[in-house]
């Protein structure tokens, strides 16, 4: 068969993966300039590694990108550390990443920890969801954490990433939180981007043509039950087409779905994600704090602060300190208005909180990235609401983040969810062998 896949993120290329070593002919078209879509990065001329755009890493758990990185024979070039995640209390940070330092929180009282050990030991090893999402996090958090617990901790997690939806998401996306991720995280020697290019090379040379700057405009049915994608060089037909991209997105590329299918499209509900990249000449967290959990409450303007350089060492950026301040918004929020200079107004004086030592002038570069598209936000009972991969138009599937549900989004659900499709894609036969 004669596939098109629509985005060259990890998943894209992992369903190209599985469709060219089953003997098709695979196209990818991708309307940015490199392969990784959100996963994608940067790299300054005296740097070793790239930077990602929007902060990734990988948990020990990533079962569907480690299997993928092995059968790639790349799985020897992922390194995992342990670094310190930590949190927000009365003006200081504390480490809160494991059941031992929820000993020590201050924030909690002696049975606030038992409970606190006793509810996560519960969620971790329980097996099934559905009953979970028929319950809101909010509530459920609350009553069975108890205030303090949910008020410390939970509430600006919630808040953070789900802004004024925060009470609407339902328990099961929390759950599977706590049931996959692990405080072990990996990456890829050379950044994600270098992995990237890395798969894109192997999949070039197995046969796969990949189109940079190449964005697909339209999709159609044809007359002989094919697909036709409209690109800015002209038509041309394809047997199958998988498209990686946001439901909105899709809506617009293939209007003539059923209306049924396109409601639901754009119905789901997702946050964007602002983030600001920083290179500083000197290390901010001086106890060597990775992942800093931020209560909007406390007048933080963004919700997290990642040393990246306390994960993967400032070596490999040439001694630069290289730190994101990111954040999840809805679309219609000013920071995706804002200009990088107003941004770094915002955000620069809340670093001297973190580091009291802290001057402008430790900033020898930033970037600033923004997207539409970052955090699906589940409701309740949203399993009835995922699209089906296998869409109602002849050849046609949709593989998103929108659809990993409750896993939340990622990488490692992105791959495991297009070589789903690719399955599906390989059960049926091309139109004209029919």
């Amino acid at each position: 068969m004669k596939i098109a896949i629509i985005g060259a993120g990890f998943g894209g290329m992992a369903a190209a993966h599985d469709l060219v070593n089953a003997g098709h002919e695979v196209t990818i078209f991708e309307a940015a300039g490199s392969t990784g879509g959100l996963a994608s990065g940067f790299k300054e001329p005296h740097w070793n590694s790239s930077v990602e755009y929007f902060y990734h890493h990988w948990f020990a758990s990533d079962n569907a990108m480690l299997g993928l990185l092995d059968e790639l024979g790349l799985r020897e070039k992922v390194v995992y550390r342990r670094p310190v995640t930590v949190v927000y209390h009365e003006e200081d940070f504390y480490q809160l990443d494991s059941p031992l330092s929820a000993l020590t929180f201050p924030g909690f009282r002696f049975f606030d920890m038992v409970r606190f050990g006793l509810v996560t030991v519960y969620l971790r090893y329980l097996s099934g969801w559905k009953n979970l999402e028929k319950q809101k996090a909010h509530t459920w958090l609350l009553r069975y954490y108890g205030e303090r617990v949910y008020h410390s901790q939970f509430e600006p997690l919630l808040v953070g990433k789900f802004g004024p939806h925060y009470q609407d998401v339902n328990m099961a996306w929390f759950w599977a939180r706590f049931k996959v991720r692990t405080p072990r995280l990996g990456t890829y020697q050379g950044g994600f981007q270098q992995f990237a290019d890395d798969f894109s090379r192997i999949l070039q040379e197995r046969g796969v043509k990949i189109m940079l700057n190449t964005p697909v405009q339209h999709i159609s049915q044809n007359e002989s039950a094919g697909l036709t994608l409209t690109l800015p060089s002209g038509d041309e037909n394809f047997d199958q087409c998988l498209v990686t991209l946001s439901p909105g997105m899709f809506a617009r590329l293939a209007p003539d779905l059923p209306a049924s299918y396109l409601q639901g499209l754009l119905q789901l509900k997702s946050m964007g994600a602002v983030v600001m990249v920083l290179a500083l000449s000197h290390k901010l967290s001086e106890k060597g704090y990775y992942w800093f959990n931020l209560p909007k409450s406390a007048g933080f303007p963004f919700l997290a602060l990642v040393e990246h350089t306390n994960f993967v060492p400032p070596e490999e950026f040439g001694g630069d300190h290289i730190l994101y301040l990111g954040d999840y918004l809805d679309a219609g929020h000013e920071y995706f208005s804002l200009s990088k200079e107003e941004l770094l107004q915002r955000f620069l004086p809340s670093l001297a909180r973190i580091n009291p030592h802290f001057k402008p002038e430790w900033v020898k570069q930033s970037w600033l990235f923004r997207t539409q598209y970052a955090q699906p936000v589940p409701l309740v009972n949203h399993s009835v609401n995922i699209p089906e991969i296998r869409t109602p138009m002849q050849g046609l599937f949709f593989a998103s983040m929108s659809q990993v549900y409750p896993w939340d989004r990622g990488t490692n659900f992105a791959v495991k969810i297009a070589r789903q499709a690719a399955r599906m894609m390989l059960e049926i036969q091309a139109p004209n062998e029919c």
